[in-house]
């Protein structure tokens, strides 16, 4: 029972840390919004500037979720 337990608060803290990320997501897009608009004032808010910004937002979480997998592996073999 201790050990269902345990678990339980585990993944609360896990669905908890995670909405506090989506938090955090949500407020460096209005930022990164903001700053877009400021820069390209005229063409920020048409679709082709929308896509553009989903297609270099998905590219970097891409290449930093790869290395932050690359580094807690090695992390864990390193520990073995």
């Amino acid at each position: 029972m201790a050990e269902f337990r345990a678990e339980v608060q585990h993944q609360m803290i896990g669905y908890i840390i995670g909405a506090f990320g989506l938090v955090a997501g949500l407020a460096w897009n209005n930022a990164i919004t903001a700053l877009i608009e400021q820069i390209f004032p005229l063409e920020s808010n048409t679709v082709i500037a929308k896509f553009m910004y989903a297609i270099v937002l998905t590219i970097f979480v891409v290449l930093l979720t790869r290395y932050l997998l690359k580094v807690f592996h090695n992390q864990i073999s390193s520990n073995s």
